[in-house]
């Protein structure tokens, strides 16, 4: 079955950088979209990023257009999320998240959208 793996979170102060990573393995014919979430305690989780695969295309969500940036490796199988200007709002569990379909859909930050998830990485922004 179709399996994601979270890397690269931390502890970084405010201002600073980290970039995360999702590692896509299992019986895959095609390379999927991928969709970035995250979720802080007590709160729902949200839709922060999403790329396609066949199809060009890259979403964000309003809170983090113009830090962050997302990126993908075919040959390596893997997804990056480059967070730059990081904020304390910006700390919470970040997961990466497929439905197998090659393009992000309309709705791309919803969550019931996607069947198969990373146990996710944590990122704490603190002085």
């Amino acid at each position: 079955q179709v399996q994601l793996v979270e890397s690269g979170g931390g502890l970084v102060q405010p201002g600073g950088s980290l970039r995360l990573s999702c590692v896509v393995s299992g019986p895959t014919l095609n390379y999927y979209a991928i969709g970035w979430f995250r979720q802080a305690p007590g709160q729902e989780r949200e839709g922060v990023s999403c790329i396609s695969s066949s199809i060009s295309g890259t979403y964000y969500a309003d809170s983090v257009k113009g830090r962050f940036t997302i990126s993908r490796d075919n040959a390596k199988n893997t997804v990056y999320l480059q967070m730059d200007s990081l904020k304390p709002e910006d700390t919470a569990v970040y997961y990466c998240a497929t439905d197998k379909a090659a393009i992000c859909l309309t709705h791309w930050e919803r969550r019931d959208g996607y069947d198969y998830w990373g146990q996710g990485t944590q990122v704490t922004v603190s002085s």
